[in-house]
């Protein structure tokens, strides 16, 4: 019998001192520095940057830092040991302190500049000195780039402190929205939608900030009053984070050729991103014309699965502009988001988003940043009249690249071979109309249920519901008969039992969702001092398609209660920081 060799594994990073001997500091040593900053990295007032790819930036520890949580799943992915989260050199690290890392690691981060777009407009007079040229990472310092089992990976403090792009902020984030970001990420991951990753999460346990939030029982939508809040540094991680938005603040440069080296560090920085994001699709020895070109379609396929894959999972990104999508095709700054309980299309849980970052609009919503992607990248091509013809044909295909992921995302959800719109128009009436919960309509439906009384158990009951229930209940039940039909015989059935097909389906369509009002207690739990709910939402959050236990299901899987409707700051928020 041949003997099976043994496997090749990377040593297990136990101290700074191992992790220091993987950093590769890829964007400082091939891009440029912003010509005015200061090598020292204490540059904090907010001011005009006029050139340059970063910033140069030494973060702002927080006082008295004391350990919440972190990720064992990330920390197993990248070779971590748990221990090194609680030692002192990795808290003082990921708390903001980088003055006594160990060589040859940077004692000075940086933060990166970015363009304003809303919905595919350009906006300059958010940033003070209304030019646009005071508008980036406010309160994001990165502090490590480091290739780690032969991947790259950048560590990025949020809440780090101020920096020139802070708009006149304090640079801190609050605990609370440290929480939901920490959560969020590592909650999106299990569900498998590409996403930035939580690596720690620290509180300060003395440094407090004001910030607007809502009164207890507030039905407002904007919050009433200031509160006292404690300072927290979660870490995000992500081969990158560079943003569509980051691409439009070079495009601009370049367009309207504001300095000498604007076409110059647009290219140098649409290179980047392909060394960074696409390396494994895009070969390197390629023209940049044909890089550029093959860019744009791997970019867009991304991007339209990403969006399918949220409206599939029921998050809503709430601010879905330039500077918050994610350039590399995932998940990126968990503000203003949420995820749909009672199933609604124009779902937003910011009350200053509108309807155009609504839940069923995200798909053109993504659309809108795709052409100010594809407006960044046609200077490049301005001298080659075939690649600009390839780069504007794929701009023009983005809307049916776009149904179809959507189409095919909604097929896999109901267990269908191939999407069939009539029964899906009139399933999206009747949740609208009841309305269900979206989650547990999926699960139950999963099930594959003999009539509708499992799918009941995901009815709110409103008005529409209320005023006929016996009609309601009759549209449901030829619904589901359809359904039943279809999955049975025929081009839109599987070929497979009805025990495998619901186990296909319940690996689409998820048993927990990351409901507001299971994370409101787990971060008012933490204020004080308690870290206990954090960590079990952080447990079974992280295993959301699994049968869990008795205890998880009756307290994690049940519909909103009614006191928390249109409650400030569990049903909507007009900010997290």
């Amino acid at each position: 019998m041949k003997k099976s060799l043994p496997q090749e594994t990377s040593p297990t990073i136990e101290t700074l001192d191992d992790l220091s001997t993987l950093v590769n500091y890829s964007l400082m040593d091939t891009l440029n520095p912003d010509p005015d900053a200061k090598e020292n990295g204490v540059d904090h007032a907010p001011r005009q940057v006029f050139s340059g790819h970063y910033v140069p930036v030494k973060p702002t520890p927080i006082k008295d830092p004391e350990y919440v949580t972190h990720s064992k799943d990330f920390f197993r992915e990248l070779g971590f040991a748990d221990s090194i989260a609680q030692s002192d050199d990795f808290v003082r690290m990921f708390s903001g302190d980088i003055s006594q890392v160990p060589a040859p690691m940077r004692k000075v981060g940086w933060a990166c500049g970015y363009a304003l777009s809303i919905f595919g407009t350009e906006y300059y007079q958010q940033c003070p000195f209304q030019t646009g040229n005071g508008y980036g990472d406010g309160r994001a310092v990165s502090v490590l780039e480091a290739v780690i089992k032969g991947k790259r990976w950048e560590m990025q403090l949020k809440g780090g402190g101020r920096t020139p792009y802070c708009r006149g902020g304090d640079g801190r984030a609050v605990l609370r929205s440290s929480i939901r970001e920490f959560l969020a990420q590592e909650y999106m991951h299990a569900l498998g939608v590409p996403t930035s990753r939580s690596l720690s999460l620290f509180v300060s346990k003395t440094e407090k900030v004001q910030r607007p939030w809502y009164s207890p029982g507030s039905r407002l939508q904007d919050p009433d009053r200031m509160i006292s809040e404690p300072v927290a540094i979660s870490t995000r991680v992500a081969p990158s984070f560079i943003r569509v938005g980051q691409l439009e603040l070079f495009g601009r440069r370049a367009r309207k050729q504001e300095h000498p080296k604007a076409m110059e560090e647009l290219e140098k920085i649409v290179l980047h991103l392909v060394d960074r994001e696409y390396a494994n699709v895009i070969d390197n020895k390629l023209p940049t014309a044909e890089k550029v070109v093959l860019l744009a379609r791997e970019f867009r396929s991304r991007l339209t699965l990403l969006v399918a894959n949220w409206i599939r999972v029921g998050y809503c990104q709430g601010n879905f502009n330039g500077d918050n999508c994610a350039a590399g095709g995932f998940t990126l700054d968990y503000g203003p988001f949420g995820f749909c309980e009672e199933f609604d299309p124009q779902f937003q849980p910011w009350t200053g988003g509108g309807q155009h970052f609504s839940f069923l609009n995200q798909p053109i919503a993504a659309e809108r940043n795709f052409h100010m992607f594809w407006a960044t990248l046609r200077p490049l091509l301005a001298s080659q009249t075939d690649s600009l013809q390839q780069l504007d044909e794929i701009r023009s295909g983005f809307a049916d690249e776009m149904q179809m992921a959507m189409e095919a995302m909604w097929a896999a959800k109901l267990g269908l071979g191939a999407f069939h719109a009539e029964l899906f128009s009139e399933l999206e009436t009747l949740m609208v109309q009841t309305p269900v919960d979206y989650t547990v309509f999926f699960r139950e439906l999963s099930n594959v249920p003999n009539d509708i009384s499992p799918l009941q158990k995901s009815f709110y009951k409103g008005a529409a519901y209320e005023a006929d229930p016996e009609g309601m209940d009759k549209r449901w039940s030829e619904w589901l008969t359809q359904w039943k039909s279809l999955i049975t015989s025929g081009h839109y059935a599987q070929s497979c039992s009805r025990e495998e097909l619901s186990k296909q389906m319940k690996l689409v369509n998820p048993k927990y969702s990351l409901r507001e009002w299971f994370v409101v207690p787990a971060y008012q739990q933490a204020a004080a001092g308690n870290y206990s709910l954090v960590r079990e939402l952080q447990e079974v959050m992280t295993q959301p398609y699994a049968e869990q236990s008795k205890e998880a299901e009756d307290k994690y899987y049940r519909l909103r209660p009614s006191e928390f409707s249109e409650l400030g700051g569990v049903s909507h928020y007009s900010c997290s920081s």
